[in-house]
């Protein structure tokens, strides 16, 4: 057990590199003032834009409010011609009936059946009726 043992060259140190550590309080707080910096970047443009929408919308408004009463016009309109044009169909389709084609030639003219007498009738005030009587 006590036996020589071989010699061993003696082995060198093992050197450690030294790093030269940066201040890295420095490093974070560049990193602090960029974020800072792009915060405040974000929040001005996103102010601007809520202004730029704001504008719009008071310019907007006025005008979307006068054509809903351009609107609101339009439709009374046409509610009015609808109607008018359905009476104008209901006199095309009776004009062109051919089962009142006396009465329409009795309305519009002055010839009436020659079986058929017409009455006045005049009540107290004056006021004159007139019907078309078949004997």
């Amino acid at each position: 057990m006590n036996a020589i043992q071989p010699s061993r060259p003696p082995s060198q140190p093992i050197q450690k590199r030294r790093v030269i550590s940066r201040p890295k309080r420095h490093l974070r707080q560049r990193s602090y003032q960029v974020m800072g910096l792009e915060s405040t970047a974000k929040i001005a443009v996103n102010l601007f834009i809520a202004v730029a929408a704001a504008s719009a919308l008071t310019q907007l408004l006025p005008y979307h409010w006068s054509q809903q009463e351009k609107l609101r016009e339009i439709r009374t309109e046409v509610k009015l011609i609808e109607a008018h044009v359905n009476n104008l169909q209901a006199e095309f389709s009776r004009n062109f009936d051919p089962q009142q084609a006396k009465s329409i030639m009795q309305q519009q003219g002055y010839r009436f059946d020659p079986r058929q007498r017409r009455v006045v009738l005049m009540n107290k005030d004056g006021i004159i009726e007139q019907t078309d009587l078949l004997p």
